[in-house]
């Protein structure tokens, strides 16, 4: 397929009909509708703040940690959310599939674009929380939209994987929820990377692509003071400092190869 036909004018109107439906039944029947979509990250947020920050006292010592906190809480939902809606999207459109002949792929990137519509207004909020806090913005946070594009990538490919996955092993959804919620921890969210002693549990967490995005979209926006990739003694100087950049390219190359193997016999196995 050419770039022209894969970007075509019916494939782009079959893909704003797909994310404009995806985000309207997201919040049918609900009395609050797409309020939700800014309450559910403030709500965890709120929660972790009091448990974590009020009665634990993690994070004492680090500038702005309520931004800090929310910032990583909102980065992350962007992932989980992102990867579990394209996990069953495909399933989800078996009727449409066997139906008609459209891309496979548009499915699952109507799934990541609606989790980016959602990721934007969270980062609206976080913005009010910025301005509230009185963090000091500097030229730094130009490097940001770049990070939400790794981060964008990285999701998209662990999408692919996990829609074609899903088609022929439904046991996927139960496993990646165990995985997403196992990565939370392992991930710098809650609590600051100078909590972590251990010199090879620190490389393993740094070499995380989500960890890493999140450190540095911290560090170029919220405080200067974050420890990222790049300052940790135990990977300066080192090739493993850009692992987590070639990792998240890697695995979208991956994840594309993998759905379009597997594209062939969605109809079939749905």
């Amino acid at each position: 397929m050419s770039f022209a036909n894969v970007f075509s004018k019916r494939n782009r109107a079959l893909l704003r009909e797909l994310v404009a439906t995806d985000f309207k039944l997201r919040y049918q029947g609900s009395v609050l509708g797409y309020a939700w979509s800014l309450l559910r990250p403030l709500l965890l947020f709120l929660i972790m703040y009091v448990v974590f920050v009020r009665f634990l006292r993690i994070g004492q010592g680090v500038p702005h940690f309520p931004v800090y906190l929310l910032m990583g809480i909102v980065l992350w939902n962007f992932f989980a959310e992102m990867t579990s809606q394209s996990l069953g999207s495909i399933v989800g459109r078996g009727d449409l599939i066997r139906k008609i002949r459209i891309p496979r792929w548009i499915i699952v990137l109507s799934s990541s674009l609606s989790a980016l519509i959602n990721l934007a207004l969270n980062l609206i909020v976080v913005g009010v929380f910025i301005a509230v806090n009185h963090v000091a913005i500097t030229g730094a946070a130009l490097w940001m939209p770049l990070i939400l594009v790794e981060i964008y990538v990285l999701s998209l490919g662990v999408s692919l994987f996990l829609a074609a996955l899903f088609v022929k092993y439904r046991d996927m959804s139960y496993i990646w929820e165990v995985v997403l919620q196992g990565m939370f921890y392992l991930t710098p969210i809650i609590y600051p990377v100078t909590y972590i002693k251990n010199p090879t549990l620190l490389k393993l967490m740094f070499l995380n692509p989500m960890a890493q995005a999140i450190q540095d979209v911290r560090h170029v926006v919220i405080t200067p003071a974050t420890v990222t990739i790049r300052d940790h003694t135990v990977l300066q100087g080192q090739l493993l400092q850009y692992a987590p950049f070639a990792l998240a390219i890697i695995i979208l190359i991956g994840g594309v190869l993998y759905f379009r193997k597997q594209a062939k016999y969605f109809a079939e196995d749905i």
